[in-house]
């Protein structure tokens, strides 16, 4: 069964910042290359009116995972992650994210806000993962959710330095 989880981070960079970082193309090179090179930045569209669109595809491996995790992958598989990043009015940028796996039984979606904050600005966001294996895909499920925050936490961080770096 699905498992929806909902978390805030914080950045001290603001919102108009973070969305030209990611319409530009070296953030999202350098976002690969900072999570180890498994993945290559597929395409890259920035629409006038500020929609930006970004397809990674990540070529992973089951080694690293944990144990009830890795049984369950492919020697070799694949994840298609797939960004799009819109101005919706009053400073706000809504973002809708979905993770394909191709090869394994599992992926998720989620929505997003980034929104003005008094130091910079909040990305407030709502995902749902779902693992598809009887008996073990709730267990993976609630373990994937929780590492959610922490991983969007280092993402704005990295987002926040890289910003300082080529402002």
């Amino acid at each position: 069964m699905p498992r929806s989880v909902d978390f805030c981070v914080d950045s001290p960079a603001r919102v108009e910042q973070i969305h030209w970082a990611f319409s530009e193309e070296g953030y999202w090179q350098a976002r690969v290359a900072a999570a180890g090179g498994f993945g290559r930045l597929d395409s890259l569209l920035v629409e006038p009116d500020g929609d930006v669109t970004v397809v990674i595809v990540h070529d992973l491996h089951p080694d690293g995972l944990p144990g009830p995790v890795a049984k369950f992958f492919p020697r070799d598989w694949q994840v298609v992650q797939d960004e799009t990043w819109r101005p919706v009015g009053g400073g706000l940028v809504r973002g809708e994210v979905s993770i394909a796996t191709h090869g394994a039984p599992g992926g998720g979606h989620g929505t997003a806000v980034l929104a003005p904050a008094r130091n910079g600005s909040r990305l407030k966001c709502t995902a749902t993962v779902e693992f598809r294996v009887p008996l073990v895909g709730g267990k993976i499920e609630g373990l994937i959710g929780r590492l959610l925050a922490p991983q969007f936490s280092m993402l704005q961080r990295f987002t926040a330095d890289w910003i300082e770096k080529h402002s």
